[in-house]
Order: C-alpha cells, then sequence, then structure tokens
C-alpha cells in the first residue's frame, strides 16, 4: 500500500484553495496513490474554509483511504461539531438508540 501525504496549508484557508487541494489529491490517487494522509498541522487558525475543504477532499476521495493527522484542537472542535471527525480516525460520539437499555441491575424498575 503506497501512503502519500497532503499537506493542508494554514495558518487559515481561504475559500479558492480548495479547488486547487482537490485537484492535487485526484492527481495524487491517479499517480497510484492508494492511501492519502492530509496533515493538517499548519492549519492553526481554521474556519470554515478549510472544513469545506476537508469534506470535498473527502468527497474527492471517493472511498479510497483518506485521513486527517496533526490536526490542532479549534480544527478537531470543527470537525467534531460539523460530524466529520470520522477523518480523524475517531469514532463520532453517539447517543444509543431510543428503548435501549445498556445494563439492567436486579433492583431496576421496568421502564
Amino acid at each position: 500500500m503506497t501512503i502519500t501525504r497532503l499537506v493542508l496549508p494554514g495558518p487559515g484557508l481561504a475559500a479558492h484553495d480548495v479547488a486547487g487541494l482537490c485537484a492535487r489529491l485526484a492527481r495524487l490517487y491517479e499517480a497510484g496513490a492508494t492511501a492519502v494522509v492530509c496533515d493538517a498541522a499548519a492549519a492553526t487558525a481554521p474556519g470554515l474554509a478549510a472544513v469545506e475543504a476537508l469534506a470535498r477532499l473527502r468527497l474527492t476521495a471517493a472511498g479510497r483511504p483518506f485521513r486527517v493527522t496533526g490536526a490542532p484542537p479549534p480544527l478537531r472542535a470543527l470537525l467534531h461539531l460539523v460530524g466529520l471527525v470520522e477523518l480523524l480516525g475517531e469514532p463520532e460520539e453517539r447517543e444509543p438508540p431510543g428503548g435501549v437499555q445498556e445494563g439492567v441491575e436486579p433492583d431496576d424498575l421496568p421502564v
């Protein structure tokens, strides 16, 4: 497996940078990369353009392995907020489905 590194520019990202990043990712896959790791360490002042870039990069990857590493806390928080935390390789925290009990104690009253 060939893992290739793509660097997200920082400290902030402008909306006009997104198309170029997606084109660069597409070229990496066309050149034979089987997985791409996006280094986001430089994105220390992220905004919605960074979130848009990562979402569009994920779409550009089209099911091929793609994940983000080195995301600083502000970017991690934004990705959690918009539900793209899976890009960081972390599971998304969700509420359990209604009516499902995780465990029952002998003295618990029925619901």
